[in-house]
């Protein structure tokens, strides 16, 4: 039941019926640009038998554009996309459907317009040299190299009362979505 990457897609299941404590959410899988959203995501969504929604593919093609010309996007440029995001959110949780969708979050009130109930945020975070090293060797994506240091500084890290599940992206996208998983469960009292 899920969806390639790329393809926006809700799901026809029913609702688990659980209650809100201990139904299964919505992860926003966020960090910077290279941090592994898309592999770990994808990881998590075949184990869990999540939705699957790649955030990228959200982006209007002008931000596509203009990302791949090397210009870093604005406020005025990701606040469409992040409705978008926020919308397939919604439709997730406000079905008692789970899922995982990528997204760079960056900002506080990035995160604020995707905050809602059942919403579990898990920031991806690494070294400027890992997450370097890691764009430099992608070459399947618009997102050059060299808007790291703009997406880092954009970073706004996670608060203490967002509540968010922060794992470090030093072992492999399969260690990471396990450990990923792993305090979900805990934190659902599984």
């Amino acid at each position: 039941m899920s969806s390639e990457v790329g393809e926006v897609h809700v799901s026809t299941r029913e609702p688990v019926g659980r209650t809100p404590q201990t139904a299964d959410p919505v992860l926003v899988l966020m960090g910077v640009s290279g941090s592994g959203k898309s592999t770990v995501a994808g990881i998590i969504a075949g184990a869990m038998g999540w939705d699957l929604q790649e955030g990228d593919a959200l982006h209007p093609p002008a931000n596509v554009a203009k990302m791949a010309s090397g210009q870093p996007l604005t406020d005025e440029d990701r606040w469409p996309w992040l409705d978008l995001v926020a919308g397939w959110i919604r439709d997730h949780t406000d079905n008692g459907l789970p899922g995982v969708i990528t997204c760079s979050a960056l900002k506080r009130s990035y995160r604020d317009v995707l905050r809602g109930d059942n919403v579990v945020f898990v920031h991806l975070a690494g070294s400027r040299a890992q997450i370097g090293e890691r764009l430099t060797a992608r070459l399947d994506h618009f997102m050059p190299p060299s808007l790291l240091d703009t997406q880092i500084s954009t970073l706004e890290p996670i608060e203490p009362d967002e509540d968010a599940i922060v794992v470090d992206v030093g072992g492999s996208p399969t260690q990471v979505a396990t450990e990923i998983i792993a305090r979900l469960e805990q934190r659902l009292g599984r």
